[in-house]
């Protein structure tokens, strides 16, 4: 479960209690860069199914020729050797290892000319955008899949394994299929092609070849190896793949495990917002009313409209907080949050933009560490124990 992130004044109290805050650096790195990478992750898979470098002459196929002298570029500028350098797991980056066979064509734009191939405007070699992205590589054949390395510090991650294996084994997790919403996030743990992946880091966002976000992920895999792969290569791989899983977080209790249907089970945002309405009862308790809602999709995304609809009261609107929970029936959760605060609904009309009467139901005079105490009993399947009393701002339990 994730809320938002520390605040300035949490960095300032854990420094003073000597805890140092880890910063994640996977994915500092330029679209440029991403692509140099790319391409030679292309030249891996092919070593990977061929056992061989790729080898210049006409007899190659295209793809061949032009991964034989995407290596020997790779090779011959220091800034993309350095980049390379620690992916390199096979040695290809070494003099030893370079074809043999003479190049057919004098330069790089020669061959590519032949193949009938547009080249770049700006003549860099290192911008790669003849060599197709992984991404794209992925999607026309399924069963490429990311290089894969030894993980040096699996030690680390392997008590990580053995106690998924156990909670599974006594049912305070589960295995449930890849959801159609393909949500993966730092800390999921999966089933892919038989084995079991943990995803350690997800880098930062940068503009897919698609034109969508993507993003790079550390995925760590329980045979004791790792693969930087894109998120939405993983996506692809876990929906196509039949016996593709994800393996829940330990079990939220009865108040979901009786859920009937597995389809229904899936991941989902509670999220938590506020009003920027200038609305007399908005303002005078900005800090008390809020909006209370579960998506299983993008948050930002749901609240991008939020100006022209009367759900968010005209106006727009900013997270103040969101939890994470898988193995979930996210309707039926959402419904459970109105319920338990039903007693505090926002009782409030307003204007739609044709002018027409509107009244919000999903929000209320409801304080942050309210809900954060409820989405905790939610998760270890005590709510059903409790009733918000409204009057004294607090959960209490209910007599026997």
């Amino acid at each position: 479960m994730a809320k938002s992130q520390f605040t300035e004044e949490d960095d300032e109290l854990l420094a003073e209690l000597g805890v140092e805050i880890e910063t994640s650096t996977l994915n500092a790195r330029t679209p440029r860069e991403e692509r140099i990478i790319a391409g030679f992750e292309e030249i891996q898979r092919f070593v990977e199914e061929h056992g061989r470098v790729p080898q210049h002459g006409e007899d190659k196929d295209i793809f061949e020729r032009l991964y034989a002298t995407r290596l020997d570029q790779i090779r011959s500028l220091e800034e993309c050797r350095n980049l390379v350098a620690t992916i390199d797991f096979q040695g290809l980056l070494t003099p030893e290892k370079s074809a043999t066979a003479s190049v057919s064509y004098y330069s790089d734009e020669a061959l590519l000319a032949a193949l009938g191939v547009d080249l770049p405007e700006a003549n860099d070699i290192t911008v790669l955008k003849h060599v197709k992205p992984r991404a794209e590589r992925e999607r026309a054949n399924p069963a490429e899949v990311a290089a894969r390395k030894p993980c040096q510090d699996f030690e680390k991650f392997k008590p990580i394994f053995e106690a998924v294996q156990a909670d599974i084994k006594s049912g305070r997790r589960k295995i449930i299929p890849f959801a159609k919403d393909g949500s993966i996030q730092e800390g999921n743990l999966f089933i892919v092609s038989g084995q079991k992946a943990y995803i350690a880091e997800v880098g930062e966002a940068f503009k897919g070849t698609d034109g969508r976000n993507e993003f790079r992920l550390r995925v760590i895999f329980d045979n004791g190896v790792e693969s930087n792969q894109l998120l939405h290569s993983l996506q692809k791989r876990l929906w196509e793949d039949d016996a593709g899983r994800r393996i829940t977080d330990i079990s939220m209790g009865p108040l979901f495990d009786k859920i009937v249907s597995e389809e229904d089970m899936g991941s989902g945002t509670i999220y938590v917002l506020r009003s920027k309405s200038q609305h007399p009862t908005i303002a005078e308790n900005r800090n008390l009313i809020h909006k209370i809602g579960v998506t299983g999709g993008s948050v930002k995304t749901r609240i991008a409209s939020a100006k022209q609809d009367p759900t968010y009261l005209m106006a727009d609107v900013e997270i103040v907080a969101t939890y994470e929970l898988y193995n979930i029936n996210r309707t039926k959760l959402e419904n459970i949050l109105h319920r338990f605060f039903e007693s505090a609904r926002l009782d409030i009309q307003i204007n739609d933009r044709f002018g027409k009467p509107v009244m919000p139901r999903e929000w209320f005079l409801v304080p942050l560490f309210i809900v954060d105490e409820v989405v905790d009993k939610i998760k270890d399947g005590s709510i059903s124990e409790y009733h918000y009393d409204h009057n004294v701002v607090k959960l209490v339990k209910l007599t026997e």
